[in-house]
């Protein structure tokens, strides 16, 4: 990572903690204001290096992404939908994931990547219900609500949405 990629944001009430997060393609780190320059330097490069290190663990493959559907299926509703595929994709921007029952494969959205793994588990769940239900109707939707953090997942999205100033896919996620 170059250091155009890193914004250090110093402050006089920050006494002794640092602390640093992803905004957008950079990352900024919060430090106290009475730090010196050497230890800014070390304290960016070790928070730079945990931040990577944490978006590394994240990043789930395909191959992942498809065991964990499995997974998901088996829990929650009965092994029954069983995908043949399940990626990743960058090009869904107004919802968080999508079901092709006919060739029984699954899309989700990148940005789900960032998101807590029990979210990423409901806009899988939601998708599998739709290899047993295509549309959004009530058999669809107590299928969904087998999974245990449903609601829950349900008003993240919606709340992530609104703090994006984005429009939430009018079912929820597709």
């Amino acid at each position: 990572m170059s250091q155009a990629d890193v914004e250090v944001r110093r402050s006089k009430r920050r006494r002794r903690t640092v602390s640093a997060y992803r905004d957008g393609e950079r990352i900024v780190v919060l430090i106290p204001a009475s730090l010196t320059r050497k230890e800014e330097a070390e304290w960016v490069e070790t928070m730079v290096a945990r931040i990577e290190k944490a978006e590394r663990r994240a990043q789930l493959s395909d191959d992942d992404l498809l065991e964990r559907a499995h997974r998901l299926s088996d829990l929650y509703l009965g092994g029954l939908a069983m995908p043949d595929t399940v990626r990743w994709v960058s090009n869904q921007n107004t919802r968080w994931g999508s079901c092709t029952p006919g060739d029984r494969s699954i899309r989700v959205s990148e940005r789900l990547q960032a998101m807590p793994p029990w979210v990423v588990d409901y806009v899988i769940v939601h998708e599998l219900a739709h290899l047993l239900e295509p549309g959004h109707d009530a058999k669809f939707w107590a299928w969904v609500d087998h999974y245990p953090q449903a609601e829950k997942a349900k008003g993240y999205l919606l709340g992530w949405s609104a703090a994006a100033r984005l429009e939430p896919p009018p079912d929820g996620v597709d």
